[in-house]
């Protein structure tokens, strides 16, 4: 019997998770299924658990109970970062360390070269590309430090952009950037999917997303309340929720898995 083809697996699976913080459930049993090139948007309230989930997903928080895999591996034993992208919410670009624009866009194509590597004209190219995408080519020499809260989440949706990543991961990446630069993103994004990268989206609004969107999942209290074909914010938030079922107090312990994006959690504590 031939193993299963590996580039066939879902980019993310979830069985029955769930996410304890300081023992207070944040996820419950939550089930989902992303497939190889969907689009999918997570949303929901504020607390109903979608950031929980992504950073769940991107090894930035251990799971109490059930399986997360990544490209069909256990996330436990997932080495292959570099096809994973991930846009943080509300983080700050330099992370405390005096870096240019280009600096912190050029480090999303570090997995992409071979140890000690230069980086060669497919690198440049790539970071270029990026800091045109999101309207920062005439500040690439700044000083992240130097620029807005706004121009800073463009930087990491560059950097992650810049990665071509199989898997791209994105916490309210338009939260702060003005109406023009959502529209190129939504174009970049676009052209992400075509060539058949997969794409999970948290999101308060939707904006020119939309016609890139392939399904919806709502989150309410820890839990999926939806999960169908492609939904505005508006409309999601009357969809109705699962009832509460009582949570276990005791949770199992999971290792915590080790994830490239550890340094986000360390700079917003």
């Amino acid at each position: 019997m031939t193993s299963p083809d590996p580039r066939l697996a879902p980019p993310v699976v979830l069985d029955r998770v769930s996410v304890a913080i300081g023992g207070r459930p944040i996820l419950r049993d939550v089930d989902l299924t992303v497939r190889p090139g969907e689009v999918v948007t997570l949303l929901g309230p504020n607390g109903s658990g979608k950031s929980t989930l992504v950073r769940a997903v991107t090894g930035l928080l251990p799971h109490t109970r059930g399986d997360v895999r990544l490209f069909g591996t256990p996330i436990e034993d997932f080495t292959d970062w570099r096809r994973l992208g991930f846009v943080p919410q509300r983080s700050t670009a330099s992370g405390g360390v005096p870096a240019t624009v280009r600096e912190v866009v050029a480090s999303g194509r570090v997995g992409r070269r071979r140890l000690l590597r230069p980086s060669g004209p497919a690198d440049r190219r790539a970071v270029e590309a990026a800091l045109d995408v999101v309207g920062l080519a005439d500040r690439a020499s700044y000083g992240v430090s130097q620029l807005s809260g706004g121009q800073q989440q463009r930087v990491l949706i560059a950097r992650a952009l810049a990665g071509e990543p199989d898997l791209l991961v994105l916490d309210e990446p338009t939260a702060g950037v003005d109406l023009p630069h959502q529209q190129a993103l939504a174009d970049a994004l676009g052209r992400l999917k075509a060539s058949g990268a997969t794409i999970v989206l948290v999101a308060h609004e939707i904006g020119p997303m939309m016609p890139l969107i392939d399904r919806t999942v709502v989150m309410r209290d820890g839990r999926v309340a939806y999960d169908g074909p492609p939904l505005t914010q508006e409309v999601a938030s009357h969809t109705h929720h699962h009832d509460d079922h009582d949570v276990p107090t005791r949770h199992d312990h999971a290792p915590h898995v080790a994830s490239p994006f550890d340094w986000e959690r360390r700079s917003s504590q």
